[in-house]
């Protein structure tokens, strides 16, 4: 059975995180079509399911492969979107400044009034208040 199976799947896609995730929507879409008794969920679902099969048993790797990259690329700027954001005590303790050549972030000292920044980067100066 399991050699089968593998003859099966030889030159296809098979799972992924987009079919992973397809899966799990198709799920909620049942389980929130079941409850509240609506068939469009319940159609959906299945058009869903459909689709999560047709990746897994597709022969055109190379675009199954690139629609989960896209997946993976919003999934990363999702998760980075909040990573890189600064606390509260280092908003109130610092700016942040862009430098105009080379648009790196510099981050300086509040309440220092007029101040002359050097870019690290690029040793542009540029005068900000603070």
């Amino acid at each position: 059975m399991r050699d089968w199976f593998r003859r099966l799947m030889m030159g296809r896609y098979g799972v992924d995180q987009l079919t992973w995730v397809l899966l799990v929507l198709a799920l909620v879409l049942s389980l929130c079509g079941s409850i509240f008794q609506i068939g469009f969920l319940r159609l959906l679902c299945w058009v869903v399911l459909f689709f999560c099969y047709f990746r897994i048993f597709s022969r055109n790797i190379y675009a199954r492969q690139m629609e989960n990259q896209k997946l993976m690329r919003l999934w990363y700027r999702l998760k980075n979107k909040t990573a890189n954001r600064p606390t509260a005590q280092e908003r109130k303790n610092y700016r942040v400044f862009v430098c105009p050549t080379c648009k790196q972030k510099l981050r300086v000292p509040r309440g220092k009034g007029k101040i002359s920044i050097t870019c690290p980067k690029c040793a542009t100066s540029f005068i900000k208040k603070t």
